[in-house]
């Protein structure tokens, strides 16, 4: 009984690591321009970010939350910034995080993507076709 114990452990230990090291970038970020804050969570076993807080959050009537209004789909322009999920679909594979989709909410714009944890800044990559054909940015862990 006690060899059956240890041999289920040595089997679930490594699933636990894996999932610990997955989940490594869950948390609030703070993007490169330091004008907003996403929240990464775990759904499934995919990974997404939300608009958390951005600033200058409304409108010149500080009473209207600001819209995505970059959209390319007009009937997405009249949702609210806060709250909208701009990371989607990302998939942990060997020490990154691939195969997902950022959208850049101040041009409307949707790039393929991938993330790479660095201590406490999180590289995303965002392209078009191929990753040599795009841009990084750097996000810092939020307090």
């Amino acid at each position: 009984m006690k060899n059956t114990c240890w041999l289920i452990l040595l089997f679930l230990l490594p699933t636990a690591l894996f999932a610990q090291q997955a989940d490594a970038i869950t948390g609030t970020w703070l993007n490169e321009e330091k004008d907003a804050k996403v929240q990464v969570y775990r759904n499934g076993n995919n990974y997404y970010g939300k608009l958390v807080w951005i600033k200058d959050a409304y409108e010149d009537d500080g009473k209207t939350l600001r819209k995505d209004s970059k959209n390319p789909d007009a009937a997405l322009r009249n949702r609210n910034l806060i709250n909208l999920v701009i990371l989607r679909n990302f998939v942990f594979d060997d020490g990154e995080w691939t195969d997902g989709k950022i959208y850049d909410p101040k041009s409307g714009k949707t790039y393929s993507s991938k993330m790479k944890l660095q201590g406490n800044t999180l590289e995303i990559r965002g392209y078009v076709g191929i990753s040599m054909f795009g841009r990084t940015t750097v996000w810092t862990k939020a307090n």
